[in-house]
């Protein structure tokens, strides 16, 4: 099982991404070394805010870059966090 999912920083930033592990992959957002996630790292800390699943790895990266190339803020808050219905989903 796969999720793709969206993170919502307290200045109101988002971050689209996909994992295997949500758990894990949160705690790995909000770390504080400086081994990985730069852009994570430094707008922390990340809350979950949305996700959904999907059962391949290839169908979570295709639902991500649909996300991504919507490159607005405005959209995830209407289409995904405002209960609007997702366009492909497993």
């Amino acid at each position: 099982m796969y999720w793709v999912y969206i993170l919502q920083n307290p200045e109101g930033r988002f971050y689209a991404g996909h994992t295997n592990d949500l758990i894990v992959r949160l705690r790995s957002h909000n770390r504080k070394d400086k081994l990985f996630g730069k852009f994570t790292r430094k707008n922390g800390p990340w809350e979950l805010v949305w996700s959904e699943t999907h059962a391949t790895r290839g169908l979570a990266m295709s639902r991500e870059r649909q996300i991504k190339a919507m490159k607005s803020a405005r959209w995830i808050r209407e289409q995904l966090l405002n209960g609007g219905v997702p366009t492909c989903r497993d």
